[in-house]
């Protein structure tokens, strides 16, 4: 499993992580010290720097009395919009106002403002060995003018049109005269541009004025001439007369059609309701005629009397019959007084018709006349626009001349810009602000300080944790020592576990349960014997070992055999080699001894050429004591208890190119409050590592489990085959490990000696 694929395995440790910063509080205490009297020192003893600020208006000067005419009557409102007032910035800034500031103030005769002037020795030594500028290469102005434009800043201030100078000098007088210099210096060049433009104006218009008048003379001559030739008279409405009685005509011509074609219509009407017999009270025309009306009242009142009389007489009486013939001679009267008002409309429409067609003729005479006057009209209208533009420039010229003129004369330009606030010399400085740069850079080392110091405990590993429900997960790279790489420690008193308590380390570091408190454990301090060097004469040259007596094999049959098989050191570590086992746990029930099993297993692994590391978990350091030279190394109870990294505790075999983990020399008690670490250490070391051998001594299966993972081979150290060896393979195989597999020592060289190897 690569680190990538388990990252997901493992949490942070916070408790852990900030932990860190109580350990090392002093570090950080002394680091923020000593950066705070730094700061201090630099800030007392830097020179200090004042600044002052000139703030100018730019808005319109004019007077409402004085403003020229045709000109926007709201005099208030601001003349330039945020485009404007950064040009104006641009301007105030530019180098013509500073150049006027520096003269008139002199400040090219002063230190601050020109290097050259009381040059330090240093920067002489410095410009000799060509690693700084010669400042004479430069002229002064562009000096003074540099020192000037660093020290400057000219700006607007944000939804206003006032525009802040502000400048910044060693001496508050000058700080506060500068910015009020070049304030004074902008407003007085406004003002002569203002004046440069009058008189630019003035000197213009004087020549115009008097070409115009005589262009406006020409043009009206011509205009009066131009309708004398052509005999454009006028009527009404600035129109020409042709076209003013075409207009009426066309007016009249319309009405007398109207009129002809209503009595037309008329006619017609009538002509059709006589002719078919039918009724006349329809029309308008016949219904309006007064003796029409009375036969039509004379006809109602006989037909009133026929009907009174047909109530006692029959139809053939004299008196009904003379009645009828009297109603029969009233309906002819009625029919030929329709007839008349017939003929006397058909002679308004022929009436009609003729003035219609006079009115014709005259229109289309006059058509002829309008066109060509039209035509005319066409020549005139144009010398009278042009006579108009040029009497109308010619006005306007003479207002703004007079104007100018009188400006001129009484010398007033107002500028749009005035100082509405004025520099005050500055009593403090504002650089350097002793407490805030203190202040910033306590906060700031402290910040710096805790970081690098959570970053470190991360990096190193000892704040990672496993994720819940993680079975293994792993941490940073473990830094692989140099081979070579040995701790020596002179021989001094170590710290010796009492056997109890060094054997309920051995059981828990292994993954046994673990009660919820835990005792201080007493710690006896034994003198540990020191090994003494081996004489040389054991380190025999290699020709020479022939001449040793060889060991007396060892009869098989003098020891019983286990019931499930054994194999030699060098058979198990062919099995570790061909099955790339990654992870290879040994467990001892015969104790110390049967120690030497996972070691000689690690050292032939090893020199096939795998990298192998040896993790000592046996109580009292059996499996590590021989690799190493006697006295105390850092070893996993360090790891644990956050009291060494990775690269402190990694040795190097004395033996072979195995490196191996010792027991360490921590507090047994505090590294067993952080054995939820173990699986992570272990994921890490097999990262590092082909091989990991783990050395459990008398562990069960409940113990072993937190060490296992993908690849785990497990191995029983067998000594004497006896009953409680097979009670506790038989127990491992139940519990979960049926590839379990024995291993035997015998026959082997003790691991504390070399065996194919020589010591380095």
């Amino acid at each position: 499993m690569s680190v990538q694929s388990a990252a997901a395995d493992v949490d942070v440790d916070l408790r852990q992580l900030f932990a860190s910063l109580a350990r090392n509080w002093l570090r950080i205490l002394l680091f923020v010290l000593v950066v705070t009297g730094l700061a201090f020192a630099f800030a007392s003893f830097a020179t200090k720097h004042y600044k002052a600020q000139t703030q100018v208006e730019i808005a319109p000067r004019e007077s409402v009395y004085t403003r020229p005419a045709g000109s926007n009557n709201d005099g208030d409102k601001p003349i330039l919009d945020e485009q404007g007032v950064a040009t104006q910035v641009q301007i105030i800034s530019s180098n013509e106002i500073l150049k006027q500031v520096a003269q008139k103030l002199g400040l090219g005769r002063l230190p601050e403002f020109d290097e050259t002037i009381n040059m330090s020795s240093l920067s002489r030594v410095l410009i000799l060995l060509g690693l700084k500028n010669d400042p004479m290469d430069v002229p002064a102005d562009e000096r003074v003018l540099k020192k000037m434009r660093e020290k400057l800043n000219v700006f607007g201030v944000e939804k206003t049109r006032i525009i802040a100078i502000e400048f910044s000098s060693e001496d508050p007088k000058l700080a506060a005269a500068i910015p009020d210099a070049i304030a004074a210096a902008y407003i007085a060049g406004q003002g002569a541009a203002k004046s440069e433009s009058n008189t630019a104006a003035a000197d213009f218009l004087a020549p115009e004025i008097a070409d115009l008048s005589k262009q406006v003379r020409d043009a009206e001559a011509k205009v009066a001439a131009y309708r004398g030739q052509s005999d454009l008279l006028m009527g009404g409405n600035n129109a020409t007369l042709a076209t003013q009685q075409l207009a009426e005509l066309s007016t009249e011509l319309s009405r007398v059609r109207a009129n002809r074609a209503a009595a037309e219509g008329t006619a017609d009407n009538v002509r059709k309701a006589l002719q078919n017999g039918g009724s006349l009270d329809s029309l308008p025309e016949v219904l309006s005629s007064d003796l029409i009306q009375r036969l039509r009242e004379r006809q109602v009142e006989l037909r009133a009397t026929i009907a009174d009389l047909s109530t006692t007489m029959l139809d053939n009486h004299p008196r009904v019959r003379a009645a009828k013939s009297q109603l029969a001679d009233l309906d002819a009267q009625i029919r030929s007084e329709a007839q008349k008002i017939m003929k006397g409309l058909v002679m308004q429409a022929d009436a009609a018709k003729a003035r219609e067609s006079q009115l014709i003729s005259d229109v289309n005479q006059l058509k002829a006349a309008s066109a060509q006057a039209g035509n005319e009209q066409v020549g005139l209208d144009a010398l009278q626009r042009d006579a108009a533009a040029k009497r109308q420039q010619l006005e306007l010229y003479l207002t703004n001349y007079r104007e100018a003129a009188s400006r001129q004369d009484r010398n007033y330009v107002p500028v749009d810009a005035r100082v509405s606030s004025p520099a005050s010399v500055p009593s403090e400085p504002y650089f350097p602000k002793v407490g805030p740069i203190v202040g910033a850079a306590a906060a700031a080392s402290l910040l710096l300080a805790a970081i690098f110091t959570l970053l470190k405990e991360l990096f190193s590993g000892r704040a990672m944790r496993p994720a819940p429900g993680a079975r293994f997960a792993p941490i940073d790279e473990v830094a692989m020592p140099p081979t070579a790489y040995r701790e020596q420690a002179a021989p001094e008193p170590s710290v010796r576990l009492e056997p109890a308590i060094a054997s309920e380390f051995a059981s828990r570091a292994a993954g046994a349960s673990w009660p919820e408190t835990v005792t201080e454990p007493e710690m006896v301090v034994q003198p540990l014997p020191v090994a003494e060097p081996e004489p040389a004469a054991k380190a025999e040259p290699v020709a020479e070992a022939e001449s040793v007596t060889e060991p007396e094999p060892v009869i098989e049959a003098e020891r019983p055999r286990s019931v499930l098989g054994e194999i030699d050191i060098e058979k198990a570590a062919e099995k570790l080699i061909a099955s790339g086992a990654a992870r290879a746990i040994f467990v001892s029930p015969e104790g110390d001894e049967a120690a030497a099993s996972a070691i000689l297993v690690a050292r032939e692994v090893s020199d096939a050429g795998l990298r192998v590391l040896l993790l000592d978990l046996t109580a009292s350091g059996a499996a590590s004591r021989p690799m190493l030279d006697s006295g105390l190394f850092p070893g996993i109870t360090d790891l644990l208890a956050s009291q060494a990294q990775f690269s402190d505790v990694i040795h190097a075999d004395l033996y072979s190119d195995c490196h191996v983990i010792p027991v360490g020399t921590a507090d047994p008690v505090r590294a067993m409050r952080a054995a939820d670490r173990l699986p992570i250490i272990m994921q890490s070391l097999t990262t590092a590592y082909d091989l990991v051998v783990v050395e459990c001594g008398p562990a069960d299966a409940q113990g072993i489990s937190r060490l296992g993972g993908d690849a785990t081979e497990v191995f029983l150290s067998v000594l004497e085959p006896d009953d409680e060896v097979t009670k506790a393979a038989v127990k491992l195989i139940e519990s979960g490990y049926p590839d379990l597999t024995l291993v035997t020592p015998l026959g082997h060289e003790p691991p504390g000696t070399p065996g194919r190897r020589s010591a380095a």
